[in-house]
């Protein structure tokens, strides 16, 4: 009997190694499973991140694109907006006119004022202020009698406008000029 318990003994702890042996090999595997898992985790989430950032530029650009993508259309209707400054300009003329007729031609001039305002169109007024070269350009210096005027806008010739902000067309003035007599 002995050699039947020897063979038991044996066979039970050949069976323990074993069973040992494919406990440290499951926990390698599940370390490597785990590590996959991390990695994959960190890519996903990263992927995830870089496709929300990709639709914020998106998003972004496309508000961007939008505010001025009317630009030529609003450049178009410019002049027909200072064609109404023009003919309304000229008072004598304006109020021969009939008045209902006016009434009439001063409400579709503030509708195309309103819908030009909308789009972001803004009117620049540099009427008093230091003359910037980088806003506006000088179509004549004219003498000023006050030192204070020296470098001032004192009449615009050509109105000028900002889209959204961003300068469209610069406003052409006339500059006030100090000479000491």
């Amino acid at each position: 009997m002995k050699k039947h318990d020897d063979d038991f003994l044996d066979d039970s702890v050949v069976a323990e190694e074993n069973t040992q042996e494919a406990i440290k090999k499951l926990r390698e595997k599940l370390k490597k499973a785990e590590a996959e898992k991390l990695e994959y985790l960190t890519g996903w989430q990263r992927a995830k991140a870089d496709l929300i950032n990709a639709r914020k530029r998106d998003e972004e650009d496309r508000k961007e694109f939008t505010k001025y993508a009317n630009e030529r259309l609003i450049d178009g209707l410019i002049p027909v907006m200072e064609s109404f400054d023009m003919a309304m300009g000229n008072k004598s003329a304006w109020e021969k006119v009939d008045k209902n007729w006016r009434v009439g031609v001063e409400y579709i001039y503030s509708q195309l004022k309103k819908a030009l305002a909308d789009a972001g169109l803004e009117e620049i007024d540099p009427i008093g202020k230091p003359f910037d070269h980088n806003r506006d350009e000088a179509a004549e210096y004219v003498p000023v009698d006050k030192e204070s005027d020296h470098h001032k806008v004192i009449a615009v010739v050509q109105k000028g406008y900002n889209l959204n902000g961003r300068p469209m067309r610069p406003p052409k003035v006339k500059v006030g000029e100090f000479k000491k007599a």
